[in-house]
């Protein structure tokens, strides 16, 4: 890197010109793609996840324009309507089954069960005054409702989002080398350490769409099956609650089935409440148990208070596409870090390594067994 000290000051200038015409550049195409980040993060990650399949498409076919429109049609119809579809009915039923539980909460004596118990009855009475939990419920019925009705209302948007992620999936496979060997020409890493950071990614990618999302949809569809089979009300607002929590690292499905199991005990349908407890604690939790190390093994690499920081923290930050963005953006910053911490080893060897002259001094060949 030359000396910009010896430099003269108009080369300075016009370097530290490009170097700010670049950060505006780059600060202008993020305004530009911001609007698109949904779609982008959504092509990208489906790109990752059936590039494998679609390599064995385009070997049959030998024509990659073809093979990526194969892929993508079919990749629309099995996983893109049929999840609009379900999104929409699942926010139609979550409207229903908070309004059911605002009911339950309303209607429910806590005067008559704590009766007999003066300490619970003030505990009881200060949750009831402090936290308000029918208020609490009712406030998220409401959310519940504009988000069903924006989704409703939304649907145009969605519908040019949708075709916008094929759209870009498509040349996202069809493409996939000529991007790939783009992206190592623009980074400033070696050759190496791009492919490192890009496999990384495609780890976290992998860990977190089949391994985390796959498997909270398993317990959420377990979860939701016992409801229905004890005769709860809502059996998919709450299959779709723990599906949801099961997501999220340190909470999980329990948060749903435990309450749900005290509720039935205390209603005085012991069997039922034993029931619940048993499918899921062994059951959901063993499934959990079971696929998750499976699935996603060593791939995520990240602590579970890291994950869960990435997770909720991209949710809130990217809406939905946060749940792959905020752990991407992690695994990607600790590798950029490891990456810096062996160049930096490596130059700190390199330094404290002093430089040997392969010819030997007239003193050590008359010597060479002294110093």
């Amino acid at each position: 890197m030359p000396d910009l000290k010896q430099m003269p000051d108009m080369k300075q200038m016009r370097l530290f010109g490009i170097v700010a015409a670049t950060a505006i550049g780059l600060y202008v195409c993020y305004l530009l793609a911001l609007p698109f980040l949904p779609a982008l993060t959504w092509a990208v990650v489906l790109a990752i996840i059936l590039y494998p399949a679609h390599r064995q498409v385009e070997e049959r076919l030998r024509n990659r324009n073809l093979a990526a429109l194969m892929s993508v049609s079919i990749a629309a119809v099995a996983v893109g309507l049929p999840l609009i579809f379900v999104a929409q009915q699942l926010v139609r039923e979550a409207v229903n089954g908070a309004t059911y539980l605002e009911e339950v909460i309303r209607g429910w004596n806590t005067d008559a069960f704590v009766s007999g118990y003066p300490r619970l009855s003030a505990v009881a009475l200060w949750i009831e005054n402090q936290l308000d939990p029918a208020g609490t419920v009712a406030a998220f019925v409401q959310w519940l409702t504009a988000q069903s009705t924006s989704l409703l209302r939304g649907s145009i948007n969605q519908a040019v989002m949708f075709v916008l992620t094929f759209y870009l999936l498509f040349y996202f496979l069809r493409d996939r080398e000529s991007a790939l060997r783009g992206i190592e020409r623009l980074s400033p890493l070696r050759t190496a350490e791009t492919a490192y950071l890009l496999s990384r990614l495609a780890e976290t990618v992998h860990a977190i769409l089949i391994g985390t999302v796959l498997v909270a949809a398993v317990q959420g569809t377990l979860g939701g099956l016992m409801f229905w089979w004890l005769g709860l009300p809502t059996p998919v607002f709450w299959g779709l609650a723990t599906g949801l929590l099961a997501i999220v690292p340190v909470l999980g499905a329990f948060l749903i089935w435990v309450p749900a199991a005290i509720y039935l005990a205390l209603e005085g349908a012991w069997a039922s409440a034993a029931i619940l407890t048993v499918w899921g604690g062994v059951v959901v939790a063993g499934i959990d148990n079971l696929l998750y190390p499976i699935l996603v093994g060593n791939r995520l690499r990240l602590h579970t208070v890291v994950a869960f920081v990435g997770a909720v923290g991209g949710i809130v930050l990217f809406g939905a596409s946060g749940l792959v963005l905020g752990p991407a953006v992690i695994a990607v910053t600790v590798s950029l870090i490891d990456i810096l911490k062996k160049r930096l080893n490596d130059q700190t060897g390199a330094e404290l390594t002093p430089k040997r002259d392969t010819k030997p001094s007239r003193q050590s060949r008359a010597a060479p067994g002294r110093e």
